[in-house]
């Protein structure tokens, strides 16, 4: 099926936008005091008269017409009173007051005409377009909307939709390129953000988490690590549940450095919202000694060598901030981690999963202690000589002290 729009539709949205943009001009400028920002509106007045236009024949643009005629009377009325008087200083407040009101109320109907008709255009591209660049620009676009902010008419929009269910069928769609599955794994973590209340159930519920393990790129295991700082101990106990943890730690042997650098933080934000049970998997599943050979081989400068980048990973970086309930316990985890993540990612990550351990929400003075004693008893085995197991030991022992 072809997605593209036609010439009407773009030529719409065109003149859409620059009438938001002048809507927005108008709510920042009042007319009193400048005539610029009455001169970006004019051209638009008139809009609700002509014939040409689609104004007059879609339904969901007949509100937008009654607004700007209700603009246009108003602002004829505004100059009628440009005199100085306190009758005419009052009138014009009045006046002025009202013609903001419908400025916002044209933004607010220009803003849900586009996102209905993006919605559909989305959910009709990802359902029956052939094009993957289609697809995956519809889906950035779609991302780029969700990072302004939560807006209730757009929930409703993309729940009466169904965009999630569509979303999550794609990520769990192995024709599907890996391309567009990061892509939509990235959409999925917006979606989170955007709300938590709604989108943390459909995750929980559904196979995304799994899915993303599955697919085990490096864009899916840093939306993995997004989603476990957004929904942080719920869904760890669901990995934890499901036995997911020992194929996160799995990773960490990836001839991928992109992948073993995003399994690590993964693992640390497990570390901080797990309970006991998760930190045993973890252990169990070798995680030390993993980790001690990472650091052995960062430390002898071989590391890197042969090993591949996960570049088409890199570009579909995306930054979702924690939002502020969570900033606090986020920035613990990735305070430490803003150095290490450049030419020395695996510096000291057996210290930083004790830290993240030690920092962490859910467990007990007492089994965070019987974990450092596991930990250290970990580290010796796995060490290759008495030098390397003092060193790592001096590092969990000072970096995870209280």
């Amino acid at each position: 099926m072809d997605q593209t729009p036609n010439q009407d539709d773009r030529q719409l949205f065109t003149l859409l936008k620059s009438l938001q943009r002048a809507s927005k001009d108008l709510q920042k400028n009042p007319i009193f005091a400048t005539k610029k920002t009455q001169s970006t509106i004019e051209p638009f007045l008139d809009l609700e008269k002509s014939e040409n236009t689609v104004f007059a024949n879609d339904p969901n643009l007949f509100k937008l017409s009654q607004l700007l005629l209700n603009l246009k009377t108003l602002l004829e009325k505004v100059q009628k009173y440009q005199g100085y008087s306190l009758p005419c200083i009052l009138r014009r407040q009045i006046i002025n007051y009202k013609i903001y009101q419908v400025a916002c109320a044209m933004e607010t109907e220009i803003q849900a005409y586009i996102d209905r008709e993006n919605v559909q255009n989305l959910v009709e591209t990802l359902e029956d377009s052939d094009d993957e660049d289609e697809k995956v620009k519809v889906l950035i676009e779609f991302e780029k909307r969700l990072s302004q902010g939560f807006d209730l008419y757009f929930q409703d929009l993309i729940l009466k939709a169904r965009v999630f269910l569509t979303l999550e069928l794609l990520l769990c769609d192995s024709s599907c390129s890996i391309r567009i599955q990061d892509q939509v794994a990235l959409a999925i973590a917006a979606l989170v953000r955007f709300n938590k209340d709604v989108f943390v159930g459909l995750v929980l519920m559904g196979p995304t988490v799994r899915a993303l393990i599955s697919m085990s790129s490096c864009c899916s295991i840093r939306v993995l690590s997004l989603l476990v700082k957004f929904i942080r101990i719920p869904l760890v106990d669901e990995l934890e549940a499901y036995r997911e943890i020992p194929r996160i730690i799995s990773l960490l042997s990836s001839e991928n450095v992109s992948i073993q650098v995003e399994a690590i933080d993964c693992i640390l934000g497990i570390a901080y919202y797990g309970r006991r049970e998760a930190i045993e998997a973890m252990l169990g599943a070798g995680l030390i000694e993993k980790l001690v050979e990472l650091q052995r081989l960062e430390n002898h400068g071989n590391g890197n060598e042969n090993r591949t980048t996960d570049e088409e990973g890199a570009k579909s970086e995306t930054k979702i901030e924690s939002d502020e309930e969570g900033a606090k316990s986020e920035t613990k985890i990735e305070s430490d981690e803003e150095d290490y993540v450049g030419n020395s990612p695996f510096e000291n990550c057996v210290a930083r999963f004790a830290v993240q351990l030690d920092a962490g929400e859910v467990l007990s003075n007492k089994e965070r202690r019987e974990f450092k004693i596991e930990i250290l008893r970990r580290v010796r085995e796995a060490s290759v000589s008495e030098a390397e197991s003092v060193i790592i030991v001096a590092e969990v022992l000072w970096g995870s002290s209280s």
